[in-house]
């Protein structure tokens, strides 16, 4: 899979990218750290999508420590967020 040109990685990209964007746009206008944590989160998914369509890494240990990390960022942020009400 890595280094193909998979339209529906290519599509999970643009739609990363997209709540990225959209996600820091809604953190600096409401000020609400959840949006600014779930952008960030799918950013992350975005590098992931990004590198398998480029074909780096070849070591997927590396792909599954970054969508981890994005997992573990909106767990955090919907448990601040729960614990906040």
């Amino acid at each position: 899979m890595p280094g193909t040109s998979d339209p529906l990685m290519a599509i999970n990209f643009i739609f990363c990218m997209i709540i990225l964007i959209m996600g820091y746009w809604g953190f600096r206008k409401f000020e609400e750290p959840l949006l600014f944590y779930i952008g960030m989160a799918f950013g992350l998914f975005g590098v992931s999508h990004l590198a398998l369509i480029s074909g780096y890494p070849s070591n997927l240990w590396v792909l599954i420590l970054i969508r981890t990390v994005a997992y573990l960022l909106v767990i955090f942020a919907l448990y601040r967020t729960i614990r906040r009400q």
